[in-house]
């Protein structure tokens, strides 16, 4: 078993847990009310800011130039490609607006960057990758009368077969670069900690988190 699969039966709660999560099931049934899904693509806005600076860093430590290739790759269409699907929905969000989570979320993935450890960071940049292709297609499945949906755009950007095949890419990569690094152990923590905020990330939009102070 590769990285990737044995990280992906130990995230198997995890994943449960977003499946079941209400704001994934409203967001299925399309009765998630317009305010949580505004502040959920506010707040992704400004996560993926920092997102594509992750990929970007991730591209900087890269061993081989396909690598370099695919993370450039992926941060510019974090940027370009996902803003335009933000753009449907939501104004450009205030940088000041981050919410606890989205902040304890992106600063967790750039703190990889100084401790120059290229097979962690590529692990905790994978969930995102990984569980919205997951989700997308969950959703594609069980989502009622799609053609109609209010958020038909969010579902099919995530279970598009260009992204599924992103993702499959991203898991190739983070495999190789685990197994090089001999660090499988601390990457499947950093893998499921990222995991864990996925969900944290959905739940904040649920709640409509604010700072407490």
């Amino acid at each position: 078993m590769n990285f990737s699969e044995h990280a992906w039966a130990q995230a198997a709660p995890i994943l449960r847990a977003i499946e079941q999560h209400p704001f994934i099931a409203e967001l299925a049934s399309g009765a998630l009310s317009s305010q949580r899904f505004h502040y959920y693509m506010a707040q992704d806005a400004l996560y993926l800011n920092d997102y594509a600076r992750a990929l970007a860093l991730a591209a900087s430590q890269a061993p081989r130039a396909d690598e370099v290739e695919f993370w450039s790759t992926a941060a510019v269409g974090a940027i370009v490609a996902e803003r335009q699907l933000h753009a449907q929905f939501v104004a450009q969000p205030d940088p000041g607006s981050r919410s606890p989570t989205c902040t304890a979320y992106t600063s967790y993935l750039l703190a990889f960057n100084a401790r120059g450890a290229y097979a962690q960071l590529v692990a905790a940049v994978l969930p995102c990758f990984w569980i919205y292709e997951h989700v997308g297609q969950v959703l594609a499945r069980s989502a009622t009368e799609l053609r109609s949906h209010p958020y038909r755009a969010w579902i099919e950007t995530y279970a598009n077969p260009d992204f599924a095949a992103a993702s499959a890419r991203a898991r190739s990569i983070v495999d190789r670069a685990v197994t090089a690094a001999r660090d499988r152990d601390q990457a499947t923590v950093v893998f499921l900690t990222a995991c864990r905020y996925e969900w944290m990330f959905w739940d904040a939009a649920w709640r409509m988190e604010a700072w407490p102070i």
